[in-house]
């Protein structure tokens, strides 16, 4: 779909910014404030297309909630109906002039755990109001020049303690407990990050129990794997021990909260930053891509 597919009453669409799971998003100008929003669009195709509606409705009421400067806030819900059924929706959310965790260039040791505090900030603030988000990956954290940082996509986000229905989250960061449909709480949210950032430390990805297929399609045996340190040897213990306490099967084995989470990033920071301000072309994290 590009500019001349639609026509929204009130917006003037710009320019197409990306896809998602039977998604676009546009940025767009809202006509009544001259302000730059990201819109994105779903149009009712097929019967599967109600779950995507719903992804959208869910990422609205939550987002409203969250008072946060770490999660894009959400600002209408718009529904285009005929013969009493919503045939397409809109979402108006905020513009944010980033990209991608997974496509930003490498970064500093420090630079990587100031990123993850922001995130565990913002993952902080949703527990303050009863919520996880369940589907933090690199692609759902934008991040852009100046250092700021920006959560998406709360399409997958519940109330704690929700037993969802069927399996949801991205393989690859996907918490045991998701794939178990057991209850969600915050240490699922602390799995995903953990996975993320094992990632953005690494270039490598936790194993999960949705198993990756080998070449003829057979699920592949999780096996044992590596802690950081012992990938890459410059990576600090410190860092290594959050990351794995952070990806551990059992939910209580994990940290509780992620105001812990946030306290053991402050203390790797601080611990980090004497040794750089005195060595300030410390080496970029590898695969932070």
């Amino acid at each position: 779909m590009g500019k001349e597919d639609f026509r929204l009453s009130g917006y003037s669409i710009t320019r197409r910014l990306g896809t998602g799971a039977r998604t676009v998003i546009y940025l767009a100008k809202e006509d009544a404030t001259r302000n730059m929003v990201a819109l994105k669009r779903a149009v009712y195709e097929r019967p599967e297309d109600t779950r995507i509606f719903e992804q959208m409705e869910q990422e609205y009421e939550v987002a409203r909630q969250i008072d946060s400067p770490y999660i894009r806030k959400c600002y209408k819900l718009i529904r285009i109906r005929s013969m009493l059924k919503t045939r397409e929706l809109y979402l108006s959310m905020e513009w944010f002039d980033g990209q991608a965790l997974e496509d930003s260039p490498s970064l500093s040791i420090v630079d990587v755990l100031l990123v993850f505090r922001m995130v565990a900030n913002g993952l902080h603030a949703m527990h303050q109001k009863g919520f996880i988000h369940c589907d933090i990956k690199p692609n759902n954290i934008l991040f852009n020049p100046s250092g700021t940082v920006k959560i998406i996509d709360l399409g997958q986000s519940c109330p704690i303690g929700t037993r969802k229905q069927r399996i949801q989250g991205t393989p690859d960061y996907i918490a045991p407990e998701q794939v178990r449909r057991e209850p969600l709480d915050q240490r699922t949210d602390i799995f995903n990050l953990g996975a993320t950032m094992y990632w953005a430390f690494t270039g490598k990805n936790v194993p999960t129990l949705i198993p990756k297929n080998d070449t003829l399609g057979i699920p592949v045996p999780v096996k044992d794997f590596q802690a950081p340190h012992e990938i890459h040897k410059r990576i600090p213990m410190g860092i290594s021990k959050l990351i794995m306490d952070c990806v551990k099967n059992r939910q209580s084995d994990r940290p509780t909260t992620m105001g812990e989470v946030m306290s053991r990033l402050d203390l790797l920071i601080h611990s980090i930053l004497g040794p750089k301000m005195q060595n300030p072309k410390a080496g970029p994290v590898p695969n932070l891509q």
